[in-house]
């Protein structure tokens, strides 16, 4: 097995109904496609996140095997 980070929107408070997740090599990958999303999905910029939203969103982000 393989260890890999994974990251659901859907646990990310008020993102509930969400259906996207992404799994990377990375953290950092992982971040990045978070981003993505971000932008995408919710018209956000993140940017803009302070560092207490990042903090939370990290705590989001699990260790997985693949």
């Amino acid at each position: 097995m393989t260890k890999a980070y994974s990251y659901a929107c859907r646990d990310c408070e008020g993102m509930e109904t969400c259906p996207a997740s992404v799994t990377a090599e990375s953290r950092e990958e992982v971040w990045q496609l978070m981003g993505h999303h971000a932008r995408i999905a919710h018209g956000e910029n993140p940017d803009d996140w302070d560092q207490e939203t990042r903090d939370y969103l990290d705590t989001l982000i699990r260790e997985v095997e693949v």
